[in-house]
């Protein structure tokens, strides 16, 4: 029951589209950035290429933005380790 209304809701929201002010370039842009971070850090209820999949093409992220969220999301301990 539970696992069939997870699937209704994605596909529900994978026909929405993004308002030109969350697109890139939009004044509202970080909000979806800030908010992808919280979608991959969520406990998973999809795969990681399903999320990549939702974050490049329904939130139309870069590699790049999808790659520094990833980042934030796993709090980029590895990454900084390496650094110093």
């Amino acid at each position: 029951m539970i696992k069939e209304n997870i699937n209704t809701n994605r596909k529900k929201n994978m026909k929405k589209t993004l308002k030109k002010e969350y697109q890139r370039g939009g004044s509202k842009r970080q909000e979806i950035l800030d908010k992808a971070v919280e979608y991959l850090k969520a406990p998973l209820m999809s795969t990681q290429a399903d999320r990549h999949h939702f974050c490049l093409n329904n939130l139309m992220m870069s590699e790049t933005e999808y790659l520094e969220a990833l980042n934030k999301a796993t709090n980029g301990g590895l990454v900084e380790a390496a650094w110093n």
